[in-house]
């Protein structure tokens, strides 16, 4: 395993509470065909691990595989995620690109107000993000936007398909 340095956002209150690993993909082909995602998605344990967490205080959300993140409807770990946030159990949020936690603003920018409001930090492969950080959170909004403006993308290629003739 690859040393990972500790980022100096991550402090002794962040590591008193849970760690959480959010895996998703958005269909059940994708978790059938792109085991690599999930594999990678699941060595976020490790990456937790190498920041501090213990392995008891790290927790993997994994029931959403197979759903998209266009909504929150029928994603119960993404509503536990967020209850469990607000009520200040979690001390970071592990995604591997984080942006894909949520696919529409309205819940990606919940998600972000309620880590603030409690001090939690959100991590990807990239890095470390503190929401009440100004740059941080612009950043994560960027990537937010970035995240429906791809969605709305796949959509429009997707009815242009459908609209050809074959």
């Amino acid at each position: 395993m690859t040393l990972i340095a500790r980022s100096p956002k991550i402090t002794a209150t962040h590591l008193e509470r849970k760690a959480v690993v959010y895996i998703r993909q958005s269909t059940l082909k994708q978790v059938q065909n792109n085991t690599e995602s999930l594999h990678n998605q699941r060595a976020l344990v490790e990456r937790a691990q190498a920041f501090g967490w213990n392995a008891a205080r790290i927790e993997v959300l994994d029931a959403d595989l197979g759903h998209t993140a266009a909504t929150t409807e029928g994603r119960d770990d993404f509503t536990q995620l967020a209850a469990q946030l607000a009520l200040g159990h979690v001390g970071i949020v592990f995604g591997w690109e984080v942006s894909r936690l949520a696919r529409n603003n309205a819940d990606w920018y919940q998600l972000l107000d309620l880590a603030a409001l409690v001090g939690a930090l959100i991590a990807d492969i990239e890095g470390v993000y503190d929401p009440r950080s100004y740059n941080d959170r612009l950043l994560l909004g960027l990537k937010g936007t970035m995240s429906e403006a791809e969605l709305h993308m796949m959509r429009q290629r997707l009815n242009a398909g459908r609209r050809e003739p074959s």
